[in-house]
């Protein structure tokens, strides 16, 4: 509070102008007119520099008014809800009076020209852009939110501001020197009194002392406060002092500067509220975020509660028992007796209606907000004294309630504050709501990659793998990536990684696609060249008609083909990032070979590399997401990649954890593939392999040798399915191929593979044969006799395979593991 100054008896002056009058009587006479003359002149100057203050006020007007249609029009672009349309349009519609008027109390030729460029103006920003704007926001025009309109209003308004605040100026500049005028002739009144009656210069010195002390020093102290408030100082006050039009002119000042200071508050509390709060599309965050703005310049304590089904994504409707979970708390101290985060919401009760509610004075009615008293009485006892809940709520869709409380130590809410409590509620409604939609996105899509990514990956005795997928954790959204390990024939193992392009539902669709597709183009059995090619094209038609499509759809992919009888690695590469290998020793080397182009490009070829890995080898195949992102450079990752895998010395799911933990820090920008493969090689006493010449004499050879090959296996069970197997693949070899033939049998843990090579690579056919035919069951023969065939093209011709269960194995389903996928 401000020390009031002690003011002179009202009635001073009159005992000490009766003692001069009397004793300077004749000398009064001709002073007098003298005196009156200066005194109308000083009343004239007054009233001159007092003229100035109502052109003060109404440029205030003007400017809230402009104020008051460029928030409203805003709102109502943004939000597009009518009552900030009923605002705008009563804020339009005062303009006009309200700038002629202005114009009408401006005190000179220059500012009535200023004012009425002021009035022009703002009427231009009127028709020309802020009803245009409205009206095509409610044509639902798209042009009507797009930067072009938003910085041609800020560039009108900003103009106008600029009109006001040089209107402003040249009004106080012309206050200020009327003001000096002033003392200045009071001065001269002084001075003329002393000379003209030297016998009443106690008189004069008294009543210049008198005026000086009642008019001078406030007028002073007002002219310095305004310099404050002019240079920024909004907590400027002037300290009463004066009596009548002085003191009423003190107190319009303060109130001016106090309206000012408070009008300064709350814009910068909602601007703050709409740059900091919905910077992240987090539910939770959005809410820790109101409450850090809020508090302390709003209130000392806010607590959110939300529908449990927003912090998921879900629509709040399907909340049907309207249960509120508290998300966010904060105040001045660390121990309100407010129900912590993650418990249900307790008191106050939710806002009803659409606007905020107010309670200047909870001890009135503890029932209207706690439900109780007991509920009520360790809060009040802690100190709370007002409450003002507002709804959150997004076109239309309640969320949840935001309480604002403020204790005895601080001023009790009034009604003015509604709006404001409103506004943030309204802001912060809004950002939660876009972190709603974008949490339900996400989750979509991360259901729908985790539907179409392999929930178990099969264990093979030759291979031993370990993986990680973590998924984007941006706004971006799930990516495409995806990993798999394939069964081929013949023990061998294909190991693929790809990338789709893009972010988001479209993304994982695609790669579930991309992914079926290379599991089909995998089971044919084509070298990685040819199966990338295939895939190529099946990326270049992948929208052919599918409607309107979302845009170009592209990829990477990496696909690799370990065979552990041969120990040999053939792999390409369509635009994906070579994989390192990991020898026995723990050194880590780079692929040699070149990334082919990304599929979708199409015309280009692939090159494929091939490798001998010796027996303990570790492929380690990985996604740009791992070493590459925003604050990473690819050079720089690979190295990092490199050197966390030469660590070595530990299991493949410690070096899995360590690697992503390397070079991975918080929520990836993009989705995060790791697929290492430790390599095995069939011993040689599980592999048997016979040339076999180009004669039919030759088949009962064959069948010989492969009885004998059982017998030392201990497969005795299986010698007359085998026998017949390898006569009928022996016998097409030899009258339908070419040499050279060659017979193998594979035994690995779970299956016997019998495989019967020729230089031919005419690939047969199942057919069902007429009765009166002569061939054409042999193929029948084998599907029946085996749990599955095929045929696989190589570079000398062809290869006819086809496997049978070992008698240990129960089931054909007993040689695939159970690996959870969802691991991240």
């Amino acid at each position: 509070m401000q020390r009031r100054t002690k003011t002179p008896p009202h009635g001073g002056l009159v005992p000490l102008t009766a003692v001069a009058g009397a004793l300077l009587a004749v000398l009064m006479v001709l002073v007098f007119v003298m005196l009156v003359w200066a005194i109308q002149d000083a009343r004239g100057s007054l009233l001159s520099a007092r003229s100035g203050r109502p052109a003060l006020d109404q440029v205030g007007v003007v400017e809230k008014t402009v104020l008051d249609v460029e928030a409203s029009q805003e709102s109502y672009v943004f939000t597009q809800q009518d009552e900030f349309l009923r605002r705008w349009q009563a804020a339009r519609t005062a303009f006009p009076a309200r700038s002629q008027r202005l114009v009408d109390v401006s005190t000179s030729t220059a500012q009535q020209r200023l004012a009425g460029e002021i009035r022009q103006a703002g009427q231009s920003f009127l028709d020309d852009y802020s009803v245009p704007l409205v009206d095509a926001v409610r044509r639902g025009a798209p042009a009507a939110r797009g930067a072009a309109r938003t910085l041609e209003g800020e560039r009108r308004v900003q103009a106008l501001r600029d009109r006001l605040s040089r209107y402003l100026t040249a009004e106080r500049t012309a206050i200020d020197r009327r003001e000096r005028a002033l003392e200045a002739r009071m001065h001269t009144l002084t001075v003329v009194a002393s000379l003209g009656v030297a016998g009443a210069t106690l008189l004069i010195i008294g009543y210049g002392a008198y005026v000086t002390r009642v008019i001078v020093w406030p007028v002073r102290r007002m002219a310095a406060t305004a310099t404050r408030l002019a240079a920024g100082d909004l907590s400027a006050r002037v300290p009463p002092s004066g009596r009548r039009e002085i003191g009423q002119l003190e107190s319009a000042f303060n109130t001016m500067a106090g309206s000012l200071e408070k009008s300064h508050r709350r814009l910068r509390l909602l601007y703050d509220a709409g740059t900091s709060v919905g910077t992240t599309l987090d539910v939770r965050r959005t809410a820790g975020e109101l409450v850090r703005v809020a508090v302390p310049r709003f209130a000392d304590f806010v607590t959110v509660d939300l529908a449990p089904s927003v912090l998921t994504g879900g629509d709040p409707a399907d909340d049907g028992d309207g249960t509120l979970r508290r998300v966010a708390r904060g105040g001045v101290r660390d121990d309100p007796p407010l129900d912590p985060v993650d418990a249900p919401a307790g008191p106050p009760r939710p806002a009803s209606g659409s606007g905020a509610a107010l309670l200047p004075d909870l001890r009135t009615d503890p029932a209207a907000w706690a439900g109780d008293e007991q509920r009520a009485a360790p809060l009040l006892a802690y100190g709370m004294a007002s409450l003002i809940t507002a709804p959150l709520s997004a076109q239309g869709v309640p969320q949840g309630t935001v309480a604002f409380w403020r204790t005895r130590d601080s001023p009790p809410f009034e009604p003015d504050d509604l709006s404001d409590a409103e506004e943030l509620a309204a802001k912060t409604a809004a950002a939660l709501d876009n972190a709603r939609r974008y949490t339900r996105e996400r989750e979509t899509a991360l259901a729908l990659q985790r539907s179409l990514l392999p929930h178990g990956l099969p264990e093979r005795p030759t291979l031993d793998f370990a993986y990680r997928y973590l998924p984007a954790g941006t706004r971006a959204g799930v990516g495409g990536d995806w990993l798999d390990v394939i069964p081929l024939s013949g023990t061998r193992v294909a190991l693929v990684v790809g990338d789709v392009v893009g972010h988001g539902i479209h993304a994982s669709a695609a790669m579930g696609r991309l992914r079926t597709a290379v599991r089909t183009l995998a089971d044919v059995d084509l070298p990685p060249d040819e199966l990338l090619t295939h895939l190529d094209d099946l990326v270049i038609h992948l929208d052919d008609g599918a409607g309107d499509p979302t845009g170009e759809v592209g990829s990477t992919c990496l696909y690799a083909v370990y065979d552990p009888v041969s120990r040999h690695c053939s792999l390409a590469s369509a635009g994906h990032p070579l994989p390192f290998v990991i020898t026995p020793q723990g050194a880590v080397e780079s692929v040699p070979g070149e990334a082919g182009p990304p599929l979708g490009l199409g015309g280009l070829p692939f090159e494929t590399t091939e490798l001998d890995l010796p027996t303990g080898s570790t492929l380690a195949l990985f996604s740009n997401g791992l070493v590459h992102s925003r604050h990473l450079d690819l050079g720089h990752g690979l190295d990092r990649l490199r050197r966390a895998l030469g660590s070595g010395g530990q299991s493949l799911e410690a070096t899995c954890d360590r690697v992503v933990a390397a070079l991975r820090s918080g929520e990836p920008a993009d989705d995060v593939t790791l697929l290492l493969a430790r390599t095995h090689a069939l011993p040689a006493d599980q592999v048997a392999t016979w040339e076999v010449r180009a004669d039919p004499e030759h088949v009962a050879t064959a069948r010989s040798l492969t009885t004998g090959q059982l017998d030392a296996w201990q497969l005795e069970e299986l010698s007359f399915t085998t026998e017949l197997v390898v006569s009928e693949l022996v016998t097409n070899a030899i009258r339908y191929g070419d040499s050279p033939i060659q017979l193998r049998l594979i035994r690995d843990t779970a299956m016997l593979i019998c495989e019967v090579s020729d230089g031919s690579s005419t690939a047969p056919h199942a057919r069902r044969a007429r009765i009166l035919d002569e061939g054409g069951r042999g193929l029948l023969l084998v599907a029946q006799l085996t749990l599955r065939w095929g045929t696989r093209q190589t570079a000398a011709g062809k290869t006819i395979w086809c496997e049978q269960p070992l008698p240990t194995a129960e089931a054909y389903a007993g040689r695939r593991g159970s690996v959870d996928w969802s691991r991240e």
